[in-house]
């Protein structure tokens, strides 16, 4: 990400991104392969959050072939899914703090980060491109070694993140640095199509997960949390909460979940009838959606990604005027944007 300033002093008087320097062409890419192999291709964009990126593709595809997925593997491609969100929250917080200057709370984010990393490295075999999800299901149950470190980390998840919390919590320094920095209201959040945790920082209680109901999340109990203040120090803070709610739901969901199968049986190559289908899904940055068009054969003929994290770039020229050159930073974290999804 480069930035342009016009300053007045230190302090911002417009500012304008400029994207485009990853050239990533992963669109144009997907319409050179089969429906199986774009998924890899999605692993790259939001890279902190992989699973997110594989999710909307392979609801696409099962929209357009409607194919029906096993239970137990939806129940896995929340449980994971909540995990990644964990993580990437985790990261989001420790970065914050790094961009004003704390070293400490990214290493203890990252002691967390890298256990939830192992947890899902024991069942996709990478700690980072996941590429786990498939049309039809996901690849591969649940092991042995999966759920004992899941089960350890459970036991004491919670105080974990609590203390990594009270870091930054009570520490006047970053609290004054953050409160009242890049606010911004909920009407404006909503016209420049915010979503996710930095829409819900408003006050606006938007949810793909309530709103507009997928896989099995009908069926668990969790709350979407809420802020009303729109500023840097609330956007930090409803990571937190929304921490608290995912494992709340990984809870419920090693407790419903069922047996059988994990993936629908289905032949290498997919060819689906020519239509179109759009899928979204709730990110740990907001709303994630793919549009896939086929012409009945084996490749998509459009496919196009929506990424929250382009939106909420573009209101940097709304948050950043008025605030000095070290705000920026806050404002910046705060959004928590992913440039790989920018730039796809």
């Amino acid at each position: 990400l480069r930035v342009v300033m016009k300053l007045d002093g230190e302090r911002i008087v417009d500012i304008d991104p400029v994207l485009g320097y990853l050239h990533r062409g992963v669109e144009k890419l997907c319409e050179n392969a089969d429906l199986h192999q774009t998924i890899a291709y999605m692993d790259p964009l939001e890279y902190i959050s992989s699973l997110f990126c594989e999710w909307p593709a392979v609801m696409a595809y099962e929209k357009l072939l409607d194919v029906r997925v096993p239970r137990r593997a939806e129940y896995i491609r929340v449980l994971t899914g909540e995990l990644n969100r964990i993580s990437s929250h985790l990261q989001a917080m420790g970065f914050h703090a790094l961009d004003l200057g704390g070293i400490t709370p990214i290493l203890y984010s990252f002691i967390e980060r890298d256990e939830i990393v192992e947890m899902l490295a024991s069942i996709t075999g990478q700690r980072m491109l996941f590429n786990y999800f498939r049309i039809g299901g996901v690849n591969g149950d649940l092991n042995h070694d999966f759920m004992s470190r899941l089960g350890d980390w459970m036991s004491r998840a919670g105080d974990q993140v609590a203390a990594n919390a009270e870091l930054l919590n009570e520490n006047e320094i970053f609290v004054r640095r953050s409160r009242g920095v890049g606010t911004i209201d909920r009407q404006t959040a909503i016209k420049m199509c915010w979503t996710g945790p930095n829409l819900r920082a408003t006050g606006v209680p938007f949810d793909l997960r309530r709103a507009h109901p997928y896989s099995i999340y009908p069926e668990l109990d969790f709350a979407v949390p809420t802020r009303t203040e729109g500023d840097s120090l609330a956007r930090y803070l409803l990571r937190i909460d929304e921490i608290k709610q995912s494992l709340r739901i990984i809870d419920q969901c090693l407790h419903q979940m069922p047996d059988g199968p994990v993936m629908t049986k289905l032949p290498r190559l997919l060819r689906p009838r020519p239509g179109r289908a759009f899928a979204a899904i709730e990110g740990p940055r907001g709303e994630y959606g793919i549009y896939a068009i086929s012409d009945g054969t084996d490749q998509p003929f459009r496919f196009r990604i929506h990424d929250p994290s382009f939106l909420h770039l573009q209101s940097f020229s709304l948050l950043a005027p008025g605030n000095l050159i070290a705000d920026w930073m806050t404002i910046n974290a705060s959004l928590d944007p992913v440039m790989g999804g920018v730039d796809k």
